[in-house]
């Protein structure tokens, strides 16, 4: 008589979520890097011909009372930037060409939606007392990026679409705490960089946060299934699979 066989998953390996993370890097990594620089500068296409020509009268937002206590800090100027860099996690993080098709194609209608807003609602914030500043990178803002396109603000719409997809695989990958803490706090301040720049007012923030949920919570329900990996199970190499029960290589869940 055969003995009872162990149907419970093999352990993951030690820090094994390294590896899960690397080789979703390293695929299709030329790629990705192409793909999202031609994706975004298709989108700002966009954005600045709505920017500088409104397809009808432009709205001003109102200020809130949040909005008049938050003072103008010119040095949330680096976290406003680094929203470019960010982008580019969550689509680098994806594992099969598949997967990050599906991707760009949500994160396209997230951004088409907000162009949208913006051809039928123009809108811009109201002007405000904003002291001088000789902080480096403000002259560019303020000669490129003018107060239009408000609301809803892409800044916020992009960094929490961003913000949710990270934050996925990081926990599907095993990733420890403090890495999925980083993230959450990278978004969170990119969203006050918005407000603190006065670059937008919160209403404009809320409604960005608002329309990134509402395309980052289907993107993530309805996507492609994970397959069998053949870089290896559970998103390990090959190499880092344990010995099988009775030895030999583990099966793939």
């Amino acid at each position: 008589m055969n003995p009872p066989q162990d149907l419970r998953p093999a352990p993951r390996p030690p820090e094994s979520w390294k590896v899960e993370i690397w080789l979703r890097i390293r695929r299709h990594f030329a790629l990705k890097v192409v793909g999202t620089t031609a994706f975004t500068w298709l989108f700002f296409i966009g954005y600045f011909h709505l920017l500088r020509q409104p397809a009808g009268p432009v709205a001003v937002m109102p200020l809130t009372a949040l909005d008049r206590l938050i003072p103008f800090q010119p040095q949330a100027l680096v976290a406003y930037f680094s929203l470019w860099l960010y982008v580019g996690f969550a689509p680098g993080l994806q594992l099969t060409f598949r997967e990050l098709l599906v991707y760009g194609l949500w994160v396209g209608g997230l951004c088409l939606t907000g162009l949208a807003f913006f051809f039928l609602w123009p809108t811009q914030i109201p002007p405000m007392a904003v002291p001088p500043t000789d902080f480096p990178g403000f002259a560019i803002l303020q000669g490129v990026d003018a107060a239009g396109n408000a609301c809803p603000s892409m800044h916020v719409a992009i960094a929490i679409f961003t913000a949710l997809w990270i934050e996925h695989i990081l926990r599907h990958a095993g990733a420890p705490i403090l890495l999925r803490l980083a993230n959450a706090l990278w978004f969170a301040a990119i969203a006050w960089s918005t407000l603190a720049i006065k670059q937008h007012v919160v209403l404009d923030v809320v409604a960005g946060a608002l329309l990134g949920v509402a395309f980052a919570l289907p993107s993530l329900r309805w996507r492609p299934r994970p397959a069998a990996n053949p870089a290896g199970w559970s998103g390990y190499h090959e190499a880092s699979l344990p010995a099988g029960r009775f030895g030999g290589r583990a099966r793939r869940s």
